[in-house]
């Protein structure tokens, strides 16, 4: 796949830390009320919201927190409707960014991307002009212990997948972005342990930094996913081993 990047490993490896942090749990409950919006309030009938519920578990998230977005993914709970925006960016170095976004409050939300963006040497583009960069695949991040190399390639082909990478602790399988939930029910039942199943933007083509650009490229990648708002940032962006080695945690 030839969208993989140093970044997504960090990125991966990073969110491993980030219970520590305010901005899980208001992240945790947005995903539940969007996956409870696309795929009704039953976590049996809807992986999508089964696997944003236990990641909320996770986080230590309330069971009475977790009812209340799954009600108000479904139009019953209080508060505003949820507005799923995506903002298409330039960073550091001629990169490209897509921001995926939920709010119940667009100008608001517009105007701080914005900020994040012109504090850290991006900007916003027009639209169309960097969503081309990317094609939507499904995404299912597999546990690695107890699983080989080739039983989880084997797994993933007769589950229907298109590809599969090996990372250092897991195995990532694609889909065809209508295929996600349904190849991870199948690796479930073949025995897979399934850390996550989404949709995701994979980069055609990627842009390679190093030295301040790709360190001022890491800040805004960073920031851009600490906002409450955002919930998934995508980006051509990579990076040498050595240059990602040097980047402080």
């Amino acid at each position: 796949m030839s969208g993989h990047s140093k970044w997504a490993t960090i990125k991966r490896h990073k969110a491993k830390m980030d219970a520590a942090r305010s901005s899980v749990i208001s992240k945790a409950l947005r995903d539940i009320t969007l996956a409870a919006k696309h795929g009704g309030g039953n976590p049996d009938g809807n992986l999508r919201l089964k696997i944003a519920i236990e990641r909320a578990r996770d986080a230590n998230v309330s069971l009475d927190s977790i009812n209340r977005a799954i009600k108000r993914g479904i139009g019953e709970g209080d508060g505003g409707p949820i507005e799923e925006l995506t903002y298409e960016c330039y960073g550091p170095g001629g990169t490209a960014i897509l921001v995926e976004a939920a709010t119940d409050n667009r100008n608001r939300t517009a105007g701080e991307v914005r900020y994040i963006l012109s504090k850290h040497g991006g900007k916003l583009a027009e639209m169309g002009s960097v969503a081309w960069m990317f094609d939507q695949k499904g995404l299912i991040t597999v546990e690695k212990e107890g699983l080989s190399e080739d039983d989880a390639l084997a797994m993933a082909i007769d589950a229907g997948a298109e590809d599969m990478e090996t990372e250092d602790d897991v195995y990532e399988i694609y889909t065809a972005p209508a295929d996600v939930f349904e190849v991870s029910q199948r690796l479930a039942q073949a025995g897979a342990k399934i850390q996550n199943a989404e949709l995701t933007q994979v980069p055609k083509t990627t842009v390679v930094l190093d030295g301040e650009d790709a360190a001022k490229m890491v800040r805004l990648l960073e920031a851009l996913e600490e906002h409450d708002d955002v919930s998934k940032v995508h980006s051509n962006f990579d990076m040498s081993d050595e240059t990602a080695a040097s980047i402080p945690e």
